[in-house]
């Protein structure tokens, strides 16, 4: 026995030296040291306790030598490491990885903080997509994004010894929804907030549905942020055609259940479980939470006008906030000819559509450098930014507004024989009659359509496709202007006001109006008769009463339904021709409406989905029409 464990020692001695021999040879460090990389900045991870004890991981990075400097905070569940890489040794390079404007915070030398929200990538915590406040009835909680907001800035005035106790917010999409959050009981130190193209009401128009109808392309996001902290649980189809891959599978709930979302996500499982505009949306929208709290912080509001995904948001919280602002000194709205997010990028064009300058740009340089500066920096000349900074397509111009809109609504008649018109067309009523089959659904793009986060993807500029790839459908309607001889100017919101039937019980209405180029156009000849879409958005017919009870359409009965246009601020040019288009599917971004009425189209079965014949009225005191926001 004694012999046999000397020798166990003996030969695990001689493992051990091996092995020490063996990582003398190895050419690899055990342990690589911090390097002196002479960077011009520190970068630091600390992880900042909230009120409840959880810790939320933080990235502070400072240009060396910074005294005296304003934070400029983003909150995010896009993973603040990898918004932080030190791949760069300059101070620009290593923000240029974040969400936001990276070239002037550089410029500017603010101190740049971003932060992992709860449940997210490093930080602790259980998570919840776009909690609202705590205690309410969608978070019964002790803590909320307004709640972490206010004892991260706390922790940070008190830690941060090369700041000036000033402290900025600013981010996009559901980084901009977290500075709508900070605006509930802000700390002292905020001193300005600036949401860009923020998530706020996502039944409304945002995100999840628009006007009722499923926005179905938003469950490869569902699945990846909710199915695993570090968000990388995979969306995998065996389509290249997004269009085959949904109407092979029917359903929005029988895709969410082959992926696997309904087992990962619980907010899906919320989302389909709310398909009307119940509490449950109600009471999250940020324009109404907003709306009942005062008006304490600076905040500049930034919208896409061509936003894919969150078009809805910030016009609706600067509805919401402006009656407030008595001096027109607190709430500031910038809109731009922009697709989500692009006004920290290049604004130059938008797809086919080039605005003759870097629009992006010179509102980054002429409008929010000034406006951050004002109120994160001392001895600032006097701010001299406009309350409303719009952009006008058509002219192509920057304009510098007092406010929001002052526009009339002016009626554009639908009328027979695919004529478009300000003048009603008068006598009997009379229809623009379409078939509707859900078996082949109108594409929202030129097919193949590619999953939005595919390598490649043109996701972002969808809205300015080219809409002849549809209107010449059987099943799509067209409706068109004379050549204008003047200029139309519309500034504001568009509401359509349709009278239609169908042969069925449900129905979705798709309306786009559409600014249709001359045939010929110097020195742009790729140009001629291209249809640019300038609004257009779906409504889901059984919500035509009320928006939180879904109710079957009475078959074949003409039925009044209104709705808005998402924001639009553009000159139809002299020259141009103005149309309207009118379908009843917009696949596969959108969920199919089965056309027969039935509790939850999550869950519609095959034999649900019916042809119908729908049925628009063109004539007669019913006629449909869009109330246009005319600049006189």
């Amino acid at each position: 026995m004694i012999r046999s464990l000397l020798a166990a020692c003996a030969l695990g001695a001689l493992a051990t030296a091996a092995a020490a021999g063996a990582q003398s040879y190895d050419e690899r460090p055990a342990k690589l040291a911090p390097r002196d990389t002479h960077y011009e900045y520190v970068r630091k991870a600390v992880e900042i306790p909230m009120r409840d004890g959880v810790k939320l991981h933080t990235v502070i990075v400072i240009r060396k030598g910074t005294k005296d400097a304003g934070i400029l905070l983003t909150r995010t569940p896009y993973d603040a490491d990898d918004q932080t890489k030190a791949d760069s040794g300059t101070f620009a390079g290593i923000l240029s990885h974040g969400d936001g404007p990276w070239d002037l915070i550089a410029a500017d030398g603010y101190i740049r903080v971003i932060q992992d929200v709860r449940g997210m990538h490093g930080s602790q915590g259980i998570t919840l997509m776009n909690p609202t406040p705590a205690g309410s009835p969608n978070n019964p909680t002790k803590t909320d994004d307004s709640t972490d907001t206010y004892d991260t800035i706390a922790w940070l005035v008190k830690n941060v010894p090369e700041s000036n106790g000033r402290v900025g917010i600013s981010g996009i999409s559901y980084d901009g929804f977290l500075p709508l959050m900070a605006l509930i009981n802000p700390h002292p130190a905020l001193k300005v907030s600036v949401p860009m193209n923020p998530m706020v009401d996502g039944w409304r128009g945002d995100d999840w549905f628009h006007n009722g109808a499923f926005r179905q392309i938003g469950l490869p996001y569902m699945l990846g942020q909710q199915g695993t902290r570090d968000a990388s649980t995979p969306w995998i189809t065996d389509t290249a055609d997004d269009y085959d891959y949904w109407l092979r599978n029917v359903s929005a709930g029988a895709v969410a259940k082959a992926q696997g979302v309904d087992q990962a996500s619980g907010f899906y499982r919320k989302v389909a479980a709310h398909p009307a505009y119940d509490g449950y949306w109600s009471s999250a929208a940020m324009d109404k939470i907003l709306a009942a709290q005062p008006l304490k912080v600076p905040t500049m509001l930034v919208a896409g006008l061509w936003d894919q995904e969150d078009i809805y948001g910030a016009p609706a919280v600067y509805r919401a906030l402006e009656p407030k602002d008595t001096k027109n000194d607190m709430v500031f709205l910038t809109l731009g000819p922009w697709y989500h997010g692009q006004e920290a990028g290049d604004g130059s064009a938008l797809g086919a559509i080039k605005w003759d300058q870097d629009t992006a740009k010179w509102w980054r340089w002429h409008v929010l450098r000034p406006f951050l500066a004002h109120y994160l920096k001392s001895g600032q000349p006097a701010m001299d930014v406009a309350p409303v900074t719009a952009f006008q397509s058509g002219a192509n111009e920057w304009q510098r507004l007092q406010a929001w809109t002052s526009s009339t609504p002016t009626p554009l008649y639908l009328k027979p024989g695919g004529a478009l018109g300000f003048a009603a067309a008068g006598g009997a009523a009379q229809t623009a009659d379409y078939v509707s089959d859900p078996a082949h659904p109108v594409s929202y793009r030129v097919r193949p359509t590619r999953p939005i986060y595919a390598e490649g993807s043109t996701w972002k500029n969808w809205l300015v496709d080219d809409q002849r790839a549809v209107s010449g459908r059987p099943d799509v309607v067209t409706f068109t202007s004379d050549v204008l001889t003047a200029p139309v100017t519309i500034a504001g919101t568009p509401e359509v006001h349709l009278t239609a039937s169908t042969s069925g019980t449900d129905s979705d209405w798709v309306v786009k109006l559409v600014d249709v180029y001359p045939e010929v156009m110097p020195k742009q000849a790729e140009m001629g008769g291209y249809q640019l879409a300038v609004a257009m958005d779906i409504f889901r017919g059984r919500y035509r009463e009320d928006l939180a009870v879904a109710k079957p359409l009475v078959a074949n009965a003409p039925l009044k339904y209104q709705f808005a246009l998402p924001e639009t601020n553009h000159v139809f040019l002299p020259g141009h021709r103005i149309m309207v288009q009118v379908q009843s599917s917009w696949f596969p971004l959108y969920d199919r409406n089965p056309q027969t009425f039935v509790p939850n189209i999550f869950f519609a079965q095959p034999k649900d989905y019916v042809t119908a014949t729908q049925k628009i009225t063109v004539a007669g005191p019913d006629a449909s029409y869009i109330a246009l926001p005319v600049v006189k």
